[in-house]
């Protein structure tokens, strides 16, 4: 084993005993770690600093300063730079695996909702320094090959059901801090399970950009839903008719009566609350007719402009009368998103505004990751069984094909179950 002499100055030593405290321990390491790495480039060069000798087998070439996390705090090392080796030549490995525990670490708190403040004050408790946006952003950046992954993965051809939605985030662009839009798109598999389909950003919320987020979904290999829940954004709803044919469009029902009470008087929230609840709930489509001719003459004359927007939008509200009684609670609303977007909730009030669109993508894109995955071990969300005997029985042309096909068979009919039902 190779043996190197470390010099100590007087005042160095004198220190360490009548002090002893981190401070001076921090220092007399830093000096024993950069007189190494100098011996040791010393030793490759078989020669010493600026040394003329026909021995000499390398050159040295400048230093490179780098920052060394250890339990005493962050040291400053000033590494030799050689013209052909290098110095460190394996010395630093065990620290380079703890480096990267300590940026995985870092990113897994990020992601989960820690906020920049808490993950600056456990850095800085750990490595004698603390850690800022920007820092925690880069670190992050070891869940980009994972997220592209995600969402570059084929989808299945055929999602009976499908939520879409969009929420708005903050970021920088520049010197500007920009709300942005971000969709996100589930959809609900043959055999019952929930999947994230995918996630895109945007400036705004347009039918363009809806439009473009379809059409990535179908370079996937996403062919056809049977059913799609959203609320009525006109962009949103029209890119749904153009990029999925012959899917029934569902307006969300917990949006509809935000509407509906927006253009009611306050003293009347109560009672349309009850009776759009019994248009919702009624046994089947002609009942739900009648039921809102009765509300729409209640509401005529204290509330004209509420009774115009049930007549009109009826048939909207009403897609799910189409599906068996059991599917219809849970695809009546776009609840089941909307809590999937407090979980990005949670995070962005961590962050509060976004250092970068990448930022965004990287960390939220690994919550939904996170989420999707979760979703294919927990329990059904629905038992598609009566629903695959109701596409028979109705003859629904794709759905029909796919479910005869193979893709969703009898033997997993069996073996799922039923989920909780949703309160909405």
């Amino acid at each position: 084993m190779t043996q190197y002499n470390i010099t100590l100055n007087e005042e160095t030593v004198r220190e360490l005993f009548l002090n002893g405290s981190e401070g001076v321990m921090k220092g007399l390491l830093e000096q024993v770690l950069n007189q190494l790495l100098n011996s040791r480039a010393e030793d490759k060069c078989n020669a010493k600093l600026y040394e003329q000798t026909e021995e000499r087998i390398d050159y040295r070439n400048g230093v490179r300063e780098r920052s060394f996390f250890t339990r005493l705090g962050k040291i400053a090392l000033e590494v030799p730079r050689l013209r052909t080796q290098s110095v460190v030549d394996g010395l630093f490995e065990k620290y380079k695996r703890s480096e990267q525990a300590i940026i995985t670490g870092v990113a897994e708190m990020v992601v989960k909702g820690v906020s920049t403040r808490k993950v600056n004050a456990v850095a800085d408790a750990l490595f004698g320094s603390g850690i800022s946006k920007s820092q925690a952003s880069r670190m992050c950046e070891v869940l980009d090959p994972v997220v592209e992954e995600f969402r570059s993965r084929p989808l299945d051809k055929w999602y009976p059901f499908g939520v879409v939605d969009a929420i708005y985030l903050k970021a920088r662009e520049g010197d500007r801090v920009i709300s942005k839009a971000l969709y996100i798109a589930i959809g609900v598999k043959a055999n019952g399970h929930r999947e994230v389909l995918g996630f895109m950003m945007s400036e705004k919320e347009t039918k363009t950009a809806y439009l473009e987020f379809f059409k990535s979904l179908k370079k996937r290999g996403l062919e056809r839903f049977d059913l799609v829940t959203s609320d009525d954004h006109d962009g949103l709803r029209e890119a749904i008719k153009e990029s999925f044919l012959g899917a029934s469009w569902q307006r969300c029902q917990t949006h509809f009566t935000k509407n509906m009470r927006d253009n009611t008087p306050k003293k009347m929230w109560e009672e349309v609350k009850i009776l759009l609840h019994d248009v919702y709930y009624a046994p089947d489509k002609e009942s739900a007719k009648k039921r809102a001719d009765e509300t729409v003459r209640v509401l005529s004359e204290k509330a004209p402009k509420a009774a115009e927007l049930l007549e009109e939008s009826f048939d909207d509200i009403t897609a799910v009368f189409s599906l068996p009684h059991k599917y219809r609670k849970k695809m009546r609303t776009s609840n089941g998103i909307e809590r999937l977007n407090e979980e990005v909730r949670r995070r962005e009030r961590s962050l509060r505004i976004f250092p970068s669109d990448e930022s965004v993508m990287r960390i939220i894109g690994t919550v939904l990751l996170e989420q999707s995955e979760a979703w294919k071990t927990d329990r059904v969300y629905l038992d598609m069984a009566e629903y695959m005997e109701h596409i028979k029985k109705e003859k629904t042309p794709t759905s029909l094909m796919q479910a005869e096909s193979g893709e969703f068979r009898k033997k997993e009919a069996a073996d799922i179950y039923v989920g909780d039902e949703e309160v909405a």
